[in-house]
């Protein structure tokens, strides 16, 4: 087929071509950035926390009504409340701590490689652990050591800031702070200056993360730390047989309770902590694909609406040329291939805006670059919408007969 009729026509008809074209570019553009959003939100949300079976983990806070008037009593009572917990059918570690991951509370503090540096060298979140959260979490030890007995320090925060003098780190966390040897052994600081404090590193798990679920490397910057803080509130990680989470939580809570003056103030799974903190990124996902969806419906309606009218406009012309002998596959290609090279136009405008697009995003939203596969899926889709938009009408237009078409007022 002759290109040149259908570039003439274009021409003589440029603003309702040049107005599909935007909107080809700027469907191509969102559509391409919605797709790479979904898909880094989705991803970002199903992400490993580093916990084994996070559905047989559930955390339980427990507060005295009255706080024990001395170290000792308060130790007792955490004591007491660990043996409760381990005591119940179908649990099978017990660990007391101060947070956990994705729970959105807990300690951040920075580290450094020596107390002399004037800024840390990066920030960690802390998981004080006496008792083996290696074990209760279910994390994957990949180098050294758990914690021992000698190692566990009580803390008491009425008289010291000490946090610990033995750590186990992420592997993350080790890498960024010493990317071309092994952390263990090694000695850190909690902080800079006469206040530093120093920690050595007996282990590295594969993966911890954040209770915040930062995005990035930031989400899996961890360090447990051998201590036991001397404080009347205490939280423990339980974990359990695989189906017997749910029962086990009740008979916790009302074990606890039986004891007097204490009482529970938290009781939540881990996977109702994933499914709170990640609820506005599935937001954020679902309103995009809305987004997606309804522009691309918008957009083939405007190529089904254009094509429509230039059919209308053009029902003389058709008809005279089947009356020179066009057949129906000639003008339902001729309409097909205008619209291509319309689609086309506005698919090359639509990467240039679609990459400026994701530069922007990449900028504010801490995103990476937009692959180009999203461009050749979007490109393509936007092809293919075209090509079947304009195959209705386009049918139509074929299928004039000429005595019909040429008969004018």
């Amino acid at each position: 087929m002759e290109i040149r009729p259908i570039l003439s026509s274009l021409l003589r008809n440029k603003t309702g071509a040049l107005l599909i074209a935007a909107q080809v570019a700027l469907s191509l553009a969102i559509v391409a950035n919605a797709l790479y959003i979904i898909r880094d939100r989705l991803a970002l949300t199903a992400r490993p926390s580093g916990v084994a079976e996070e559905s047989n983990l559930f955390r339980i806070g427990i507060a005295p009504l009255k706080d024990p008037e001395t170290p000792e009593g308060e130790l007792a009572m955490q004591q007491r409340n660990a043996e409760i917990l381990r005591a119940l059918p179908g649990v099978t570690s017990v660990a007391w701590t101060n947070q956990t991951p994705l729970s959105q509370s807990g300690w951040n503090m920075g580290i450094a490689l020596k107390p002399s540096q004037e800024e840390t060298t990066s920030n960690s979140a802390m998981y004080f652990g006496p008792d083996s959260i290696v074990k209760t979490f279910g994390l994957k030890l990949v180098e050294g050591r758990d914690f021992t007995n000698a190692d566990i320090m009580e803390v008491d925060p009425d008289k010291t800031q000490t946090m610990g003098r033995t750590a186990i780190m992420s592997q993350a966390l080790a890498k960024k702070l010493y990317p071309n040897q092994s952390i263990v052994g090694k000695t850190l600081y909690i902080g800079i200056g006469a206040d530093a404090q120093p920690i050595e590193v007996v282990g590295v798990v594969e993966r911890l993360q954040t209770p915040w679920a930062n995005v990035g490397e930031r989400g899996e910057l961890s360090t447990i730390l051998a201590s036991r803080r001397v404080q009347g509130y205490s939280m423990f990680a339980v974990r359990t047989e695989p189906g017997q989470r749910d029962r086990v939580m009740k008979e916790a809570e009302a074990a606890v309770t039986k004891t007097p003056g204490q009482m529970v103030i938290e009781n939540k799974t881990m996977d109702d902590d994933r499914f709170d903190i990640y609820r506005n990124d599935r937001a954020i996902s679902w309103m995009l694909i809305a987004v997606t969806v309804l522009l691309l419906l918008v957009t083939a309606s405007g190529i089904v609406g254009m094509a429509t009218l230039w059919v209308n406009q053009r029902r003389k012309q058709i008809g005279v040329r089947r009356a020179l002998g066009a057949r129906q596959i000639d003008v339902l290609r001729y309409f097909i291939t205008e619209n291509f090279i319309i689609t086309t136009g506005g698919v090359v405008a639509g990467l240039l805006l679609a990459l400026a697009l994701n530069q922007l995003l990449v900028s504010q939203l801490e995103l990476t670059k937009l692959p180009i596969g999203y461009l050749a899926v979007g490109s393509l889709a936007l092809w293919l919408i075209g090509v079947l938009a304009v195959y209705g009408p386009a049918w139509r237009a074929s299928n004039i007969s000429p005595a019909i078409a040429t008969r004018s007022a």
